[in-house]
């Protein structure tokens, strides 16, 4: 068994909405069904019991070893505790070769669980040993490491359950919640709103406590210190006992509390001094409480209890630590509920206090604390105690949070209560903290968990924002690109600042950002991370969507231009237009609820996505009689089709009206596949509320010149002669072009044309099949890369296509060009007045530049003339 090529697939995607791993898996024929190998089975159930089974449901072939892969990548992961569930193995049209689909929540993991999978696999064929417990908790501890804390994990939840998109930004807590013009970032449990000096304020703890006291907050009275003589100095001025901790620290690092004597101050010094000023306060008796505030509502409250252990008479302190440090909520850092007992310095002095040492062994329920500090990062627990916080203590927590600046705030409190207020018990706000873990909030030791999640992403984005911007979406055979372009156009015009991805660049309210072929996922995101884009507009190719999937959870509006005989056949185990449509559905199965899909009723296999949609559905066609308009019409549905000399949108029996003679891009309706990519385009502005009069004046506004629309039927003017630069590549394309040069009246007509070689010999030989009948002249040139095929293979394949019996009866000249720029201007030089010449360009941009250089030569020329 070998595996290649592994993809993640991190949008939605041909197989699911999940986010999965994607391998090509080669088996021997002696690996294609593990029934031939003997006591294979029993053996990797005996390395793995939790593998479950090995067939998929439906599936009524032999089970291979890929499908052994499949279901070991996925229970190994489960088994760590990663919630997965789904995974999926297809057989390929190549024997013995296998696409292998599994989930992962993180791709780090998933990958390795694929490693192990392998490992597991040859181990059982090899009769060797399998350390199961070894590769769990590689997974488990990879998982940690690789996922979102509790904190910002319960934050994400929460956007998730309310439908608002996320995309991580950074390998730690770097959160971005909704798009474009409407998202909002956090770091952590902070919000982007908060600034940089109210976080400033909050790690001061002096300063902090001089605004606390202006704004009548009661905090412990307290100053900083240079040396331990000051720090002792400082605690008899203020009284014993008192507490040490750093001027500027967070997560309780370097606090030591209820310090009584001069030995224990310089302890505390010290651990208070690694983590830089040292302040000294007064010690308030009582319990701790973490008070959250989520904007100007108090929305949690726990009870924090400093780390200690129960004597059982047989356990040295030490041995009672690490049981119970053995709590599988206990780990390092902040991935899990609770933390480690941290065994210190702090903690041996701690115990000192007690009469006690590391390798006592305490009585029997005797209760031995650990330190004073109750923080859950040094192994504290917590209990919930929201309901008994009194409105006066509620309301001193808020007014802390307001006074620093914070949106997001732990407010620390020493009280013995929080059911009477802080200034009746000699209670006080010890610290206010930035970025608060949420931990004891989500899941207390004691007591019921909060949505604190929930309420900073309410906080975010208030009831009905989901902080998605219109996302529209195009797929098909051909006119994709000149449809995101109108539709694009149709967006700005309504006066909404639109990103545009397609297979030219990217593009920010009409400014180009990046160049090349950009319909693909990652230039999408690119798009919806930009703060000043309040619509985007993507092409969506094929081979973005099997590389990665869909660069967005779902859109407004889904387009499918058309099915054809494509450019991509046999590239991906994609043989068929079928298949093909399969994978272009993808765009149609992830519409929102409250969306569109706008399809082609006049072909068949794009008018069958409908039943595929999660929205409503917009047909269009030219003709407004065919069955499916017909129908969907008289359902009361949107349809946008051609009546005479007028484009039509109807909805029950309201209609709209546009001229096609206004509209130039269709050449007043005469260009046929033209008017198809204005109709789907204006499907898609009117599914996201672009009124008409702006539509009519932005479909007038509209042209397919080489700047607007680079390579889409730009016609030009060469001397009293036309000239049109293409980029139609594959034969649905040709077809189009023909019948609209057709309706162009011409006195002769050339053509210029190449192929890619990275296309079937059928299609390459199709091309010049359909434009041999059409024109007179026909020079054929060799594009700069032949993708693979050998030199001049690809002009000998256009040649065949050229002298098949159907057309050969056409007198024309044929002349073969090495060279893309030489074919133009052999080409050019041929042409009289009233001629037509159709140039299909491979080098868009480079090619129309050396148009553009003609055609401005030429008027110079006629100029002096």
């Amino acid at each position: 068994m070998e595996v290649s090529r592994i993809r993640a697939l991190r949008g939605p995607n041909l197989w699911s909405r999940h986010t999965a791993l994607e391998a090509i898996v080669a088996c021997t024929a002696a690996e294609a069904s593990v029934e031939t190998l003997p006591g294979f089975e029993p053996r990797v159930r005996a390395l793995f019991p939790a593998i479950g089974a090995l067939r998929q449901t439906g599936h009524a072939g032999p089970v291979s070893l890929a499908h052994v892969l499949e279901a070991a990548a996925l229970e190994l992961q489960a088994a760590a505790g990663c919630p997965v569930t789904f995974s999926h193995t297809e057989v390929t049209v190549e024997r013995g070769t296998y696409q292998v689909v599994v989930e992962y929540c993180e791709e780090a993991v998933g990958r390795l669980a694929l490693e192990l999978a392998q490992a597991l696999i040859h181990a059982a064929l090899n009769e060797a040993a399998f350390d199961l417990d070894d590769a769990i908790a590689q997974l488990r501890v990879l998982d940690e490491n690789e996922r979102l804390g509790p904190s910002t994990g319960a934050i994400v939840d929460a956007a998730v359950a309310r439908g608002i998109p996320y995309r991580r930004l950074t390998k730690g807590s770097m959160v971005q919640f909704g798009w474009g013009s409407r998202q909002r970032r956090i770091q952590a449990a902070e919000l982007d709103a908060t600034s940089a000096v109210a976080e400033a304020i909050a790690q001061d703890k002096d300063l902090t406590k001089k605004l606390l006291r202006a704004a009548g907050v009661p905090v412990p009275l307290g100053r900083p210190v240079s040396d331990v003589e000051d720090a002792w100095a400082a605690a008899q001025q203020i009284g014993l006992p008192v507490a040490v901790k750093p001027q500027d620290g967070n997560q309780g690092k370097g606090v030591t509390v209820n310090v009584a004597t001069r030995e224990h101050l310089a302890i505390a010094f010290r651990a208070a001094a690694e983590h830089g000023e040292v302040m000294v306060e007064k010690f308030l008796p009582g319990s701790d409480f973490r008070l959250l505030v989520v904007g100007d509502k108090l929305v949690a409250a726990s009870r924090r209890d400093p780390p200690q252990v129960v004597g059982n008479g047989v356990h040295t302190v030490r041995g009672l630590v690490q049981i119970v440090n053995l709590d599988p909520r206990r780990g390092e850092g902040h991935a899990t509920s609770l933390t480690k007992i941290c065994f210190d310095d702090i903690a041996v002095a701690q115990l000192e206090a007690q009469g006690l040492t590391p390798e006592s062994i305490p009585a029997k329920g005797r209760r031995v604390v650990l330190r004073n500090n109750a923080n859950l990062s040094t192994g504290g627990t917590a209990t919930d105690v929201t309901d008994d916080v009194h409105p006066a203590v509620a309301a001193r927590a808020v007014a802390a949070a307001q006074m620093v600046g914070l949106h997001i705030c732990g407010v620390d409190v020493v009280c013995e209560s929080l059911l009477r207020p802080l200034e009746s018990q000699s209670g006080g706000v010890v610290e206010v903290n930035a970025a608060p873990g949420l931990r004891m909030h989500l899941s207390p030791s004691y007591g019921k968990g909060r949505p604190v999640g929930l309420a900073m992403i309410n906080e975010l984005f208030p009831p009905g924002n989901d902080g998605r911007i219109p996302v529209i979406a195009v797929t098909g055979t051909n006119g994709k690109t000149t449809t995101t372009r109108l539709i694009a156009h149709l967006l700005a015009a309504h006066g909404l600042r639109t990103g545009m991805t397609n297979t030219d660049g990217v593009y920010i309210n009409g400014r180009q950002t990046d160049s090349g072929d950009c319909s693909g996922p990652k230039s999408a995101r690119n798009v919806l991370m930009h703060p000043d884009v309040d619509a985007a507009v993507f092409e969506v190719a094929r081979g973005g969507v099997l590389r990665e999937g869909l660069g967005f959870d779902r859109c407004e509006v889904a387009v499918v231009t058309n099915m054809g005989n494509g450019d991509h056949l046999g590239l991906n185990y994609i043989t068929t237009v079928e298949d093909l449509a399969v994978l272009k559905r993808v765009i149609v199965q992830n519409v929102s609820p409250t969306g569109y899909a706008v399809l082609n009723a006049a072909d068949s296999i794009t008018a069958s996505m409908a039943a595929s949609c999660p929205g409503k559905v917009i047909f269009f066609a030219a003709d407004r009689h065919h069955p499916l308009m017909a129908t969907h019409r008289a359902q009361g549905k949107r349809t946008v089709y051609v009546d005479g000399p007028m484009l039509v949108a109807a909805e029950g029996s309201w209609v709209e009206r546009i001229p096609l003679q206004e509209i130039p891009v269709t050449r007043g309706g005469s260009i046929g596949f033209q008017v198809e990519n204005v109709m789907a385009a204006v499907a898609a502005a009117w599914s996201v509320g672009v009124n008409w009069d702006t539509l009519k004046s932005g479909l007038a506004s509209f042209a397919t010149d080489a700047h607007n629309a680079p390579g889409r039927f730009n016609v030009m003017d060469y001397r009293g002669a036309t000239v049109i630069a293409d980029y139609g590549h594959n034969p649905d394309a040709m077809r189009a072009l023909v019948a609209a040069v057709d309706a162009i009246p011409a006195q002769r007509r050339s053509v210029v044309i190449s192929a890619a070689g990275d296309r079937r010999d059928s299609d390459i030989r199709d091309q010049t099949v359909i434009l041999g009948a059409a024109f007179d002249d026909v020079i054929l040139y060799q594009d700069a890369a032949q993708r693979g095929r050998a030199d001049g293979e690809v002009m000998a394949l256009l040649r065949e296509g050229l002298e098949g019996k159907n057309i050969a009866s056409r007198t024309r000249h044929i002349e073969e060009i090495r060279g893309e720029f030489l074919a133009i201007d052999t080409a050019l030089a041929r042409l009289q007045p009233g001629d037509l010449c159709l140039i299909l360009i491979d080098q868009v941009q480079e090619a129309l530049d050396h148009l553009a250089e003609r055609m401005k030569e030429a008027k110079e020329t006629a100029s002096v003339r």
